[in-house]
């Protein structure tokens, strides 16, 4: 089936330029009937606009390939609209792409294109849910105190940096762990209001968190519905007891110092005013109006992509 496509590319993201790898998937894809026009950006915000006019031209796909960073800004140009967006990950983070269980582009032989080029064409299309914080769109998770602070002390990063891997993420966590005291909230969800003090409070679309974590091990990306974790408690022992418990596998989950509600709106208030982000990409403070529109976004998702991120069947198979 054709498809008429236009691939997003980021040169920012990722630790290698992936030009040349990606002029070599587009044809690959061309070799399919797929007709693929390749666009780089220039800047932040380029995304967005690029995705938003890729609708408006009415083509039938936006590929995004870059972090998880370039694939936040294409969700917010075609969030609402008719249009498919997949990802080609090439970025840093790519948490995205590890839930999908997808192949990861290498500036290096083998390349994996034919690998991705198989996984596009036999993929399928699920409308799936975009959460809201103040007005902007996510599609993996927001969050606001300990997590944005990382993000904040991290973004934006040297390619040289970005060549390190995981290793700047764990040095900056507990850097900021070591002095981040937590704050005063105030947490409303579905007119229900209570007051706590925490270090962290995540809003989750996906099951993943982080490259290390299953955070909402029941989690759909289609269900309407958003996790919502707030991670009580102050100072680094707090900080390293949560750290443990979701590394040693959802002990999180049976912890009094964890609160987990599903909801569609949760307002969030906090004393002092802390960071947040979206997608790992900082943004703004506190306070945080989180939302959701359910099934404003067609997503292209691999075949390899977990089943039970989806409790509604695809629109549409490859």
């Amino acid at each position: 089936m054709a498809f008429r496509t236009l691939l997003i590319y980021n040169p920012a993201a990722g630790p290698w330029d992936m030009t040349r790898v990606l002029k070599r998937l587009a044809e690959e894809l061309g070799a399919h009937a797929w007709q693929v026009e390749l666009v780089e950006t220039c800047k932040p915000g380029d995304a967005v606009w690029l995705a938003r006019q890729a609708s408006r031209d009415g083509l039938d796909l936006v590929l995004v390939a870059g972090g998880d960073g370039t694939i936040n800004e294409a969700v917010n140009g075609v969030a609402g609209s008719n249009i498919t967006l997949g990802i080609v990950p090439v970025g840093t983070g790519n948490i995205l792409a590890h839930q999908m269980h997808m192949p990861i582009l290498s500036p290096m032989p083998p390349y994996q294109i034919g690998e991705m080029a198989d996984t596009l064409l036999h993929s399928r299309v699920q409308r799936v849910d975009a959460g809201l914080i103040n007005g902007r769109y996510f599609v993996c998770w927001a969050g606001a105190g300990l997590d944005a602070e990382i993000a904040a002390q991290l973004e934006p990063r040297p390619r040289y940096a970005k060549r390190l891997g995981t290793l700047p993420y764990i040095i900056a966590a507990v850097s900021v762990a070591s002095w981040f005291k937590g704050f005063r909230t105030r947490v409303s969800v579905e007119g229900r209001a209570f007051n706590t003090r925490a270090l962290l409070i995540v809003a989750s679309n996906i099951q993943l968190y982080a490259a290390f974590f299953t955070i909402a091990r029941h989690a759909y990306m289609d269900d309407g519905l958003l996790d919502i974790f707030v991670f009580k408690g102050l100072g680094f022992s707090y900080a390293l007891r949560h750290f443990l418990h979701m590394l040693m596998g959802q002990r999180h989950l049976n912890d009094p110092a964890v609160i987990q509600v599903l909801a569609r709106h949760v307002q969030v208030e906090t004393t002092p005013a802390v960071a947040v982000h979206l997608d790992g990409d900082p943004y703004g403070e506190t306070p945080a109006l989180v939302g959701l529109e359910a099934g404003a976004l067609r997503f292209l998702a691999p075949p390899q992509a977990p089943g039970d991120l989806f409790c509604k069947p695809p629109e549409q198979v490859l």
